[in-house]
């Protein structure tokens, strides 16, 4: 597997990024979580002047075999149906990329279909749709190595364009079904606490989906480790992802987290490397069932909590002008030894 050689940032910077927060003009703490991020932004770059530069944002689409088990009440072709709505601009992630300002890539990590070469997709496809966990393992460790790479060579044509601070997000039939499984294997939080209703805003087919993935679990006679874990149970779409965030963070990029299965992926991402988690800013807690845990166990503090479930990256790209706010703050507010104003604090 690509290894990637992500530092922790100096700590030296920091208290001299905490001067010249506590010092613009305003009561000390004032501007909460801005000051936080403005902090974890400044301490990433290095710099008492942090700076957000042609942001991305990468969509992953991939298909899952255990959709074969009727774990989601949506179709596999949802997924491909999904793709072209995407390069058409008509989706959610579509009109908060042009809001935003955020260059916009969909990738091919493994979804079921034929696109067609002039189609406007980045092909990385590793094969049409993973193998079905519940009786073997979803990916071989050859393909799992490739989607690693691939994720990173995407993120590294971002970089070289002058990003640094992107966003991944997903599509991929029954990909809450891998994250569970993820959240379950890789925490100590139980798999019935992990499951949610996904796209089924009924909840009819939590206890049908719970019980599948409760035997896929048992079925599982892997080694435990996390690269196992990863491989066995994952889409090539959240592999990707994983390998994506992996390098953003050895570039020294901000990465902007979503939801459920985003977060997922960072969970598993820092199975394999630690320092990742330095990197990251979490965009909201999403109402699928185990975000809450899984942001807990990772001790993290999300910007937003607005109720989302739909993925893309939808919740990382709300949040992203609220971090433009933050490096605006360090960046443009005067401080008490600029102007003639009386520290009032």
């Amino acid at each position: 597997m690509l290894q990637f050689d992500i530092e922790k940032p100096k700590d030296e910077v920091r208290s001299y990024l905490q001067e010249k927060i506590d010092n613009l003009t305003k009561p000390k703490g004032s501007l909460g979580l801005l000051e936080d991020l403005a902090m974890q932004i400044g301490w990433i770059q290095q710099t008492l002047e942090p700076k957000l530069s042609n942001p991305h944002h990468i969509v992953f689409a991939g298909d899952h075999g255990i959709a074969a088990e009727g774990v989601s009440p949506s179709p596999q072709e949802v997924t491909f149906q999904m793709v072209a709505n995407f390069w058409a601009g008509g989706a959610g992630i579509n009109f908060l990329a042009r809001q935003h300002k955020i260059e916009l890539q969909i990738v091919d990590a493994g979804v079921n279909f034929d696109f067609k070469p002039e189609d406007p997709i980045i092909n990385k496809k590793i094969r049409k749709s993973t193998r079905n966990y519940l009786h073997e393992a979803a990916m071989t460790h050859e393909e799992m190595d490739l989607a690693i790479q691939r994720g990173a060579d995407c993120v590294q044509a971002c970089f070289d364009k002058g990003c640094n601070i992107i966003g991944f997000g997903e599509m991929g039939i029954t990909n809450t079904s891998s994250s569970a499984l993820w959240t379950a294997c890789l925490t100590d939080i139980p798999l019935k606490d992990c499951v949610g209703a996904g796209c089924d805003h009924t909840g009819n087919i939590m206890e049908h989906k719970y019980n599948v993935l409760k035997q896929a679990k048992e079925n599982y006679k892997g080694d435990n480790s996390p690269e196992d874990i990863i491989r066995y149970f994952g889409g090539y779409e959240m592999v990707m992802a994983v390998g994506a965030m992996l390098k953003a963070a050895e570039l020294k990029m901000v990465i902007l987290v979503d939801g459920f299965i985003m977060t997922n992926c960072l969970l598993a991402a820092s199975k394999l490397n630690a320092n990742v988690l330095h990197y990251a800013v979490f965009g909201h807690q999403g109402d699928e069932a185990g975000h809450k845990l899984v942001l807990k166990y990772l001790n993290a503090k999300p910007i937003l909590h607005l109720g989302f479930r739909l993925g893309e990256g939808t919740g990382a790209l709300c949040a992203y002008p609220i971090v433009d706010s933050s490096v605006r703050m360090i960046n443009e507010m005067n401080s008490f030894k600029k102007i003639q104003v009386t520290k009032y604090f």
